[in-house]
């Protein structure tokens, strides 16, 4: 990412004393309640500031805009996920118990944050954001990579570029399912997850065609 993307996304400064991490800490749980309540478009600095109770110039001290406050936000769910995934991948002793993670991390993954309105107020408006979205693609690329890591121990002739590439794709589209589900019924929200498991089941290792002449 660019240097002049992450000037409007990133932290102006980073809070090294007690009282400044604080005060940090207060802006965004204060921007969490503001999104959960009325998600990231109707957010507004200057309300921000009132919830928070700090001054509009301690804001801006942190956050050059309010994307910046919704990548500091992402962050905190994207490294969670992430070390999630590192977690329970870092012991995987074969392909099939390989494909069971990749299922549990599903489960996992709607069952920590489909009732979490925070979560989903902040991941969609990276959509609505050409830099944050970019952020979302990295991270998919982060969680990918940690998978094909584990699959490199177990099968290292597999990690070519086009399981860079399905990996790459099933780790961003993962993130969509996920969303679509939480705003499902839980109901379908089931059924499309488990439509979603067979589809990986059936295709995350599945030999390639070859190309037609």
């Amino acid at each position: 990412m660019g240097g002049e993307s992450m000037d409007r996304i990133g932290l102006r400064r980073k809070p090294k004393q007690e009282r400044s991490i604080q005060r940090l800490d207060l802006i965004l749980a204060a921007a969490a309640r503001i999104i959960a309540e009325k998600g990231v478009n109707a957010m507004r600095m200057t309300e921000l500031a009132v919830a928070a109770k700090v001054p509009i110039g301690s804001v801006y001290q942190y956050f050059p805009e309010k994307a910046a406050i919704v990548k500091a936000l992402f962050d905190r769910h994207a490294s969670a996920i992430q070390a999630k995934t590192v977690a329970m991948f870092a012991d995987v002793g074969s392909l099939d118990e390989a494909l069971d993670l990749v299922c549990d991390i599903i489960d996992w993954y709607y069952d920590s944050y489909h009732d979490d309105p925070v979560y989903l107020g902040v991941w969609m408006g990276t959509e609505t954001d050409q830099d944050l979205l970019q952020l979302n693609i990295e991270h998919s690329g982060r969680v990918a990579g940690i998978f094909r890591d584990a699959v490199r121990r177990l099968a290292p002739d597999l990690c070519d570029e086009q399981m860079h590439a399905r990996t790459y794709m099933f780790s961003h589209l993962i993130g969509a399912v996920i969303r679509l589900a939480a705003v499902s019924d839980e109901a379908l929200a089931r059924r499309v997850l488990d439509e979603w498991k067979r589809v990986i089941r059936a295709s995350l290792f599945a030999s390639t065609l070859p190309n037609a002449a």
